[in-house]
């Protein structure tokens, strides 16, 4: 039971788009709680993952990739991004060191000046940059921002990871847990689901779709049986990219419900009997509803 020596916060996470942000907060929660693409900007909304350590719940909000924003369904994006790192406890600012402070990553540290949370730089990707690389970026970096603490980390292998979690866990304010200290996500199953089918559709057709694409669970049926009979649509927007999900006899579909019924299945911890659907919606990225199925603010512009 929680006392007065628990700690309890929020870390956002925010980053440029393929910083390893979903990687590392996988990591660091210990379960996946979100996707992860070679896809840019696959995650829209704010995902929450939860991780204990000793006394102390730790909320990672991983946020989409802050981006120069073009159409509507960017800029709620990456309003979403900023709007974590403002209702945050502490602010992670994710650099692939591997690319260096890009012009993207150096807009990113002159509006961070404009949050007065505490903020942490992490480094990621330091097992393929040389070290007097890294500590020129971090010199850079700390120029620009004051932050707290400097992390150079390997999301993919574990590298750092301890020492960035054992820092949070310190560093989160004192007060009672928000979540049960079994759970690991305040992500609805259901909306996980269609995150994972999301996931394997942009592995299948990395080149050939364009990430507008999104999936949306409409049933999650239990069965009698104890497995769950699952529907779900993937739209799209034009009858092109239909025929591209669908592939040559309905190979590329059923190599994506098969990777996808897997892994849910893996999650769900039962069976699941997936099934797919393909739908054209033409602007669908200006439909408030998608926005609200997506658990992101729909803008007015």
């Amino acid at each position: 039971m929680a006392d007065e020596a628990t700690r309890c916060g929020f870390v956002a996470i925010i980053g440029a788009t393929n910083a390893g942000k979903s990687t590392l907060v996988n990591r660091l929660v210990g379960t996946k709680v979100t996707i992860v693409s070679r896809k840019v900007q696959t995650t829209r909304s704010l995902v929450r993952g939860i991780a204990m350590v000793g006394e102390a719940q730790v909320i990672f909000v991983d946020t989409p990739g802050i981006f120069a924003p073009k159409r509507r369904l960017d800029r709620a994006m990456v309003e979403t991004a900023w709007g974590g790192a403002r209702d945050a406890d502490i602010v992670a600012l994710m650099i692939d060191a591997s690319n260096g402070l890009v012009p993207e990553v150096k807009g990113l540290l002159e509006r961070l000046r404009e949050i007065g949370h505490p903020k942490i730089l992490v480094l990621n990707k330091v097992d393929l940059v040389r070290r007097d690389t890294l500590l020129a970026q971090a010199d850079e970096a700390n120029k620009a921002v004051p932050f707290e603490r400097t992390f150079m980390i390997s999301a993919a292998n574990g590298d750092g990871t301890d020492d960035l979690m054992a820092y949070l866990a310190a560093q989160v304010p004192p007060g009672p847990w928000l979540y049960p200290a079994d759970e690991v996500s305040d992500i609805p199953l259901r909306q996980l689901a269609a995150e994972i089918t999301r996931e394997k559709l942009f592995d299948r057709l990395h080149q050939e779709l364009p990430y507008e694409a999104t999936v949306e669970t409409d049933q999650w049926t239990e069965q009698k049986d104890g497995s769950v009979r699952i529907e779900q649509t993937i739209f799209v927007a034009r009858d092109s990219q239909k025929k591209i999900v669908i592939g040559a006899g309905g190979q590329a579909i059923k190599a994506i419900s098969m990777a996808a019924r897997t892994e849910i299945a893996e999650i769900a911890e039962r069976p699941v009997h997936l099934f797919l659907f393909v739908k054209v919606r033409e602007n669908w990225a200006d439909d408030p509803e998608r926005y609200r199925a997506m658990g992101i603010e729909f803008p007015r512009r």
